[in-house]
């Protein structure tokens, strides 16, 4: 079995499609995934699966509306390899994430769209904002003290949003250290 970060577009944001974790990890499980662990509430997890990844993209979006009440237009499924993950922590820019005093890091996972073409949609203000086009995902640092003037919700409003999710560098992190976890206990 391979081990996999699926995450889940569009749950427990602003009030809305409200998805319980212990309910999400057994809806999962019902579905056949194994080893399912969930961290925090915005729609991470790890999960072990002999499918393929879209297999399980595919498995999971049909799921999540039968299984809890969703506005289904904003619901989209990223699953990723380890070894996938590992490259957005190994391949970010010098320096990311690594003031978190100083700045706020996030990574921006795309689904089903290109890089090049997502980041059109940014506009970056000079002296708040900096992006980095990486392999599959947008890396965005904002500096903490000007974050209002941040130029990042801009891309709420485009049709390309509705094919990013975000994550912060810490979470993105330590969605990896799990992956790595879950495949070591299983080796042992």
């Amino acid at each position: 079995m391979k081990t996999y970060a699926v995450l889940l577009r569009g749950i427990n944001v602003g009030g809305k499609n409200r998805v319980p974790m212990a309910d999400l990890k057994q809806c999962l499980e019902s579905l056949g995934f194994s080893n399912v662990t969930t961290y925090i509430a915005s729609g991470n997890v790890v999960l072990q699966s002999d499918s393929h990844p879209h297999q399980i993209q595919v498995q999971i979006e049909r799921a999540l509306p039968t299984c809890f009440a969703l506005d289904t237009e904003v619901i989209r499924v990223q699953v990723l390899s380890k070894d996938e993950l590992k490259r957005v922590v190994d391949r970010k820019p010098a320096g990311f994430g690594e003031q978190p005093d100083r700045f706020h890091s996030d990574v921006i996972f795309l689904i089903d769209i290109d890089a090049a073409e997502a980041m059109a949609v940014f506009d970056p203000r000079e002296g708040v904002d900096r992006v980095w086009q990486g392999e599959g995902v947008i890396y965005s640092q904002r500096l903490s003290a000007e974050r209002a003037k941040s130029r990042l919700g801009k891309i709420i409003g485009t049709l390309h949003y509705r094919s990013m999710t975000i994550r912060n560098w810490n979470t993105t992190v330590k969605l990896l250290e799990l992956v790595n976890r879950i495949d070591a206990d299983n080796e042992a």
